[in-house]
């Protein structure tokens, strides 16, 4: 028999806080971040996370933003201790604007009135968009998430709106519509070197044939020579 139990609910991590206002601006891919500058001359966006996949996207990012006037930082597994701090302590004062993060740095961000969170590119793993999200809303207040989506992250989108369960809206209400819908995906890099090395080996089976062929011109010409 229980004496004074206590019913603790913990919310399944796939469910979006629900005050949260959900957006996707659909829009090709060259165009992600004059869309992102368009976006951030909004005054009120003055402290705003961006998620990126990588950390070379981050780094050319934050670059990108400070070359446009906007105080931004990059924030990965890359940078050390202290530069991850010293960044994630000038974006808690607000003192950096705009911070780039990948999903693995900014597990430990967490700003109770942050309301501003830009997925520049779509997750691979759906869940990973909850916990992205989720950075703001705390406490109860106001949060709002942009993600950016181009034609190849269309799979993406449906993935995540499968896991939370509804329809995010969609705009192209702005400067930089999708345009591009069948976009040519680009070889991987990998595959040119993979053909390069097969090529390579070929050529290097072929030389001890070209020795073998030396080696018996030699021997004819000693058998003339007797």
């Amino acid at each position: 028999i229980l004496q004074q139990p206590v019913k603790v609910e913990i919310t399944p991590s796939a469910t979006t806080v629900e005050i949260i206002s959900q957006q996707v601006f659909m829009v090709d891919k060259g165009n992600k971040t004059p869309l992102l500058l368009h976006l951030l001359k909004n005054p009120d966006m003055n402290q705003v996370l961006v998620f990126t996949r990588t950390k070379h996207g981050a780094d050319r990012l934050a670059k990108a933003l400070t070359k446009s006037h906007i105080v931004a930082e990059a924030i990965h597994g890359n940078k050390s201790q202290n530069a991850r701090q010293r960044a994630l302590g000038n974006f808690k004062n607000m003192e950096t604007r705009v911070l780039v993060a990948t999903d693995i740095a900014a597990r430990g961000i967490d700003i109770e009135e942050m309301q501003w969170v830009v997925n520049y590119e779509l997750p691979e793993v759906p869940e990973t968009y909850v916990h992205r999200i989720g950075r703001t809303g705390r406490a109860g207040a106001d949060g709002t998430a942009f993600s950016f989506c181009d034609a190849l992250e269309k799979p993406l989108l449906r993935d995540i709106e499968k896991l939370i369960g509804q329809r995010i809206p969609t705009t192209d209400n702005h400067p930089f519509p999708l345009l591009d819908h069948n976009p040519v995906k680009k070889e991987k890099q990998q595959r040119g070197r993979s053909n390069h090395r097969t090529t390579k080996a070929t050529e290097e089976k072929s030389l001890p044939r070209e020795k073998s062929s030396k080696k018996h011109s030699g021997r004819t010409h000693r058998n003339i020579s007797v």
